[in-house]
């Protein structure tokens, strides 16, 4: 079954409370093509998660077995846990013409934008509008704890310094603003020729009506 266009590996990137996890909630909602990338991990799952949904829980010698095939996209090793993309699911949704967005930060963005996929990723990185307003944020979710709020701020710095190797780049001061300049990135890059399977094809059917008009 021939598709219009291909997928997109929709990068969003930010320090912890920039607001991504939120912006790519609304955009599931704004378009059922956009498929959220189920990332597997080796950490145990936290109350009210389901396994397959919210992530595939995976054992570490799993998880390490699956790296060595060629079968995470990209991963990483966070808070003493592992974290990866399993490359299968993204293949085929590129192929069907969906979306798939990811949630990861800039070393996973760097893997996928080097892997055999890069040509079709779409990277943004969300800045906070500032440092205080993003600590007020992480405290404000009332999701981890003290230590695990002051260990996400000192990481932050190191995930901000990397802003320039995305695509765009948005300071998410408003969420309902940034929506709107999300949602124009990603119709636009959809219509980029790396998107457009059959665009070679028509430019060969133009050739030779040009070299033969009969």
């Amino acid at each position: 079954m021939s598709v219009d266009r291909r997928g997109l590996l929709i990068i969003l990137s930010s320090p912890s409370g920039a607001g991504k996890s939120t912006l790519a909630g609304r955009l599931r909602k704004w378009d059922d093509n956009v498929r959220f990338s189920v990332s597997a991990t080796t950490r145990s799952p936290r109350e009210g998660e389901v396994d397959g949904q919210d992530y595939h829980f995976i054992d570490e010698s799993d998880f390490k077995n699956a790296v060595g095939e060629g079968g995470m996209l990209e991963h990483a090793h966070v808070f003493g846990n592992f974290y990866g993309s399993p490359k299968g699911p993204v293949q085929e949704a590129i192929e069907a013409g969906r979306d798939v967005l990811f949630d990861i930060d800039w070393q996973g963005a760097q893997q996928i934008r080097n892997s055999v996929l890069g040509q079709h990723t779409l990277s943004i990185f969300l800045l906070p509008p500032s440092i205080t307003e993003l600590h007020r944020r992480l405290v404000s979710r009332a999701k981890d704890s003290e230590e695990i709020i002051e260990r996400r701020m000192a990481k932050s710095w190191d995930e901000i310094s990397h802003w320039d190797g995305y695509d765009f780049v948005l300071i998410n001061d408003d969420l309902d603003k940034t929506e709107e300049q999300l949602k124009t990135i990603i119709s636009a890059t959809r219509m980029r020729r790396t998107q457009q399977p059959d665009l070679n094809e028509h430019v060969r059917a133009l050739q030779n009506q040009f070299e033969d008009p009969s």
